[in-house]
């Protein structure tokens, strides 16, 4: 989806659209597909700008999908929501962890390594 597009979305689509990519990331993990993977993280971070460029509050819209059914969904809310809700997103991270549900348990603990040992630092 091109940039320009996005600017036209709301709030609302724009978290809408970054679940949809969450759960295309999801299947990409599950079926090995790490070129389309790629694509679809590079999909992500346009969604994280535009709702960088709309301010603080458009980016805590994210956290609306810790509730989501699918754990990349959460998982990637949870991590590009760091810099904004450090304690909720740190707290659903390590929920993840905890939960054993692989590939995306592993995944959030090395996050909690990584942010404790400063390796990952969040914006």
């Amino acid at each position: 989806m091109k940039r320009a597009q996005l600017k036209k979305m709301t709030v609302d689509e724009l978290v809408e659209r970054f679940a949809e990519v969450g759960v295309a990331q999801g299947d990409a993990i599950d079926n090995n597909e790490n070129a389309k993977f790629n694509r679809l993280y590079e999909q992500m971070e346009q969604v994280d700008h535009e709702l960088r460029a709309r301010g603080r509050e458009a980016r805590l819209a994210l956290m609306r999908l810790y509730d989501y059914p699918n754990m990349q969904v959460k998982l990637a809310a949870a991590t590009y929501t760091l810099g904004v809700d450090p304690v909720s997103a740190r707290q659903m991270i390590q929920a993840i962890a905890d939960s054993k549900w692989a590939p995306q348990a592993l995944e959030a603990g090395m996050r909690i390594i990584n942010l404790d040992n400063g390796t990952f630092v969040p914006d």
